[in-house]
């Protein structure tokens, strides 16, 4: 479902912490979005003439329905689109020895689904492909607003990894045969929120954050065969948040953001090499990074936003000079923010109202503006260029970017938006509750 966003310091300092994806070309995110908040985890990109203004009779390049529900941002790579989704089946499980199952009437949550992945055609929007990876009765709840399909997948170009939490993580050729799979067990999630950590992948691993209410840890996993490389116990609790990965003075680091702390491992070892405490609770916003800067943020029932010189971090740098800055309001609950242009933009809580600092200091350049039409948000924002993509339901707000707010359009669509927009070229992709979009210039 979600993550957090950010940005800038001083120039000097871009040679000493270099961001992993570096590896990336930047260049590729014009073609590509292999993860889910895009280059440097930033939830922008730096070109594209997406449409400003969109609605069912105008700018739609095509509408394709994507079968049974998932909230996982789509990635993309080349002219393949990669969705997660559970379907549901007619297969119903029997609730007493005396209530068959054909005399039921399920629900959504008395039924086995089938969890797949879904390789959808950019140009046409037709369906390339379905793999179904697992047929499941999921043992837990999930929240009335969230999915079983919530986690995003991950591509580094040569295989898709599909991370479906409690149903394992699954590694797919581009032509969706798997590979391998890696069952984790079961999680216990805080008052059955439900799931929505994603993978992050680097080099020759894959990395996964299991936090829950049962013992936690940190996996490292070779990407070629799913065997453990390494695995990091944790005392935490329920944490949403995708670990990022970035190059330190020459060496890795896999940060972690959660509530009891925030902490970086050697991601070839697994040691600890830096914490701090300072989230809230219910840690959904993951850790950003640009230019040497690490940015943390939470906003479940208080507000959390820290920045962090990461060339001085070491050992616990709680209430130390290497936090640059903190900006302790209208953080937000589920949201990510977008960093963009050196400066950042984050919504407050789960609601319609925005704020913009400028990312090297922490100054407030706006705050508390009203988005048009909406009020209850899940979804991150996404920016290109000169403008930010607010999807919500039925509505997508256009917003200018720079440091005076300003709404470019509100455009309605038929169709609720969990999953965060994304942008590929002149493209602009929104996977609904029913529905992926392709919204582009005629």
């Amino acid at each position: 479902m979600r993550k957090t966003t950010f940005c800038l310091f001083a120039l000097c300092l871009f040679f000493a912490a270099t961001s992993a994806h570096a590896q990336l070309k930047p260049s590729n995110f014009t073609t590509n979005w292999p993860e889910w908040r895009g280059l440097y985890n930033s939830g922008a990109v730096a070109g594209g003439n997406t449409p400003t203004e969109f609605s069912e009779t105008k700018n739609i390049k095509w509408k394709t329905e994507i079968p049974g529900k998932g909230h996982a941002t789509p990635i993309i790579w080349g002219n393949q689109i990669i969705i997660q989704t559970a379907v549901p089946t007619d297969i119903a499980v029997m609730k007493s020895n005396d209530a068959p199952a054909n005399q039921m009437s399920p629900t959504q949550t008395d039924l086995v689904h089938n969890f797949t992945v879904i390789s959808v055609d950019k140009t046409s929007g037709k369906i390339n492909w379905q793999t179904v990876v697992k047929k499941e009765l999921p043992a837990e709840r999930t929240h009335e607003l969230g999915s079983w399909a919530s986690n995003s997948p991950v591509t580094d170009g040569e295989n898709i990894y599909a991370y479906f939490g409690s149903r394992g993580l699954y590694c797919l050729d581009m032509k969706g045969n798997v590979k391998w799979e890696r069952d984790f067990g079961q999680m216990e999630i805080v008052a059955s929120f439900g799931e929505g950590s994603s993978p992050a992948v680097y080099k020759d691993k894959i990395f996964v954050q299991w936090d829950h209410q049962q013992k936690s840890y940190l996996y490292a996993l070779d990407k070629k065969t799913g065997k453990e490389a390494w695995t990091a116990e944790r005392e935490e609790i329920t944490s949403w948040a995708t670990p990022l990965i970035v190059e330190v003075n020459g060496k890795t680091q896999l940060v972690t953001s959660a509530t009891n702390k925030v902490r970086s491992y050697d991601a070839e070892t697994g040691q600890v090499i830096w914490e701090c405490t300072g989230m809230t609770r219910n840690v959904i916003p993951n850790p950003m990074y640009a230019d040497g800067i690490l940015y943390l943020m939470s906003g479940f029932r208080g507000n959390a936003i820290k920045a962090i010189d990461l060339a001085k971090a070491k050992g616990d740098i709680t209430g130390t000079g290497t936090i640059l800055w903190e900006y302790n309001q209208d953080a937000p609950y589920t949201p990510s923010p977008v960093l963009m242009d050196g400066k950042m933009y984050f919504l407050k809580g789960n609601n319609g109202i925005m704020t913009c600092l400028d990312a090297k200091d922490g100054k407030v350049l706006y705050s508390n503006q009203k988005l048009d039409g909406i009020t209850n948000i899940f979804s991150s924002p996404t920016g290109n260029k000169d403008k930010l993509y607010i999807a919500a339901t039925n509505v997508i707000n256009v917003v200018k970017a720079g440091p005076e707010f300003s709404i470019l359009a509100k455009n309605n669509l038929d169709d609720t938006f969990h999953a965060s927009p994304v942008i590929v070229g002149n493209d602009l992709f929104l996977r609904g509750f029913k529905y992926l979009y392709c919204i582009s210039e005629k």
